[in-house]
């Protein structure tokens, strides 16, 4: 069974913060597990469960050749002794990316797909070719995602982070930003900051929710002002944040996902949108792996693991 670390809270001291009157601090979800970081270790933790339960030995999964997704699952099937398959988007190119040489490196059977063939995972025919090719395996969706996995993330916060009136946190496919709606109180707020381009984000975030046998007791709103060009884009004022956040705090962000949500608390923040007084709490969600991968593909240099 997954072993979570003690999760720290990292208060953050800035002149802008004091300036503001605000108190922002950090949930650091990326030092969760030592290898199964971030908000994937909630996600995997009821579906791992679950694989046991069912006698499952095999897990099988979906995502693109940098996925956090792909990464975390390696990471956790290897620890719970279970083999593990990846269905890749894309073509098998040597030498592999760091993400997935790691997956490899861990056991994982890597199948690649193309694009047309991917877009099939949700169908059982495809499912079903699956299992024809590789046997009985436990099924975990692309993102991992589903009701086990909103069920491990409504575990992110809880009786101690009461104090805190607004929690932010980056949204990808949005069941993490789904669990945490589930757990605020009614005096606080969830914003979420989707990594995607497009409105659609919020009728996907609305459906997600209406989906789930839950209901938010707190306020929640998503912002997708803060994409900078959609997933897996960046601007370069993104790449001088993550920078100068890693400079000031010491913590280090990917541009996909939690280096656009800082970015986005930080530009409220100076432009009056949270109250004199707030409390908020950033969730870290991890995906730090990505880095690497991200520096060998741009030549653009990041902090790093």
């Amino acid at each position: 069974m997954l072993i979570p670390s003690t999760i720290p809270i990292q208060s953050l001291n800035h002149p802008l913060l004091a300036s503001k009157n605000i108190e922002l601090a950090i949930m650091r979800l990326d030092l969760v597990h030592p290898g199964v970081s971030g908000n994937k270790f909630f996600k995997l933790k009821y579906n791992l469960e679950k694989a046991r339960k069912e006698g499952k030995d095999t897990l099988l999964t979906f995502g693109g050749a940098f996925s956090n997704h792909i990464f975390a699952t390696a990471e956790a099937a290897k620890a719970e002794g279970l083999r593990s398959i990846g269905i890749i988007r894309g073509e098998r190119t040597e030498p592999l990316n760091p993400t997935l040489s790691h997956a490899e490196s861990l056991g994982m059977k890597l199948h690649f797909v193309d694009r047309e063939t991917y877009r099939m995972k949700a169908e059982a025919s495809f499912i079903n070719q699956l299992k024809d090719l590789f046997g009985d395996f436990y099924l975990i969706p692309e993102g991992g995602t589903n009701k086990l996995a909103i069920r491990g993330t409504q575990e992110i916060i809880g009786e101690n982070e009461s104090q805190f009136s607004h929690f932010v946190v980056s949204i990808g496919i949005g069941g993490t930003f789904a669990g945490l709606a589930a757990s605020i109180s009614p005096n606080q707020k969830l914003i979420g900051f989707s990594s995607l381009k497009g409105e659609f984000i919020h009728s996907e975030i609305e459906k997600l929710l209406s989906d789930q046998p839950m209901l938010s007791e707190g306020r929640y709103e998503v912002n997708s002002e803060y994409h900078f060009g959609g997933y897996g884009k960046y601007k370069q004022d993104l790449i001088e944040f993550i920078r100068e956040f890693y400079q000031n705090f010491g913590i280090v962000l990917d541009p996909i996902y939690t280096g656009k949500m800082a970015f986005g608390t930080w530009d409220l923040i100076k432009k009056d949108f949270f109250e004199p007084e707030s409390k908020i709490l950033m969730i870290h969600t991890g995906g730090l792996q990505g880095n690497v991968g991200f520096i060998e593909r741009t030549g653009i240099k990041l902090p790093c693991l």
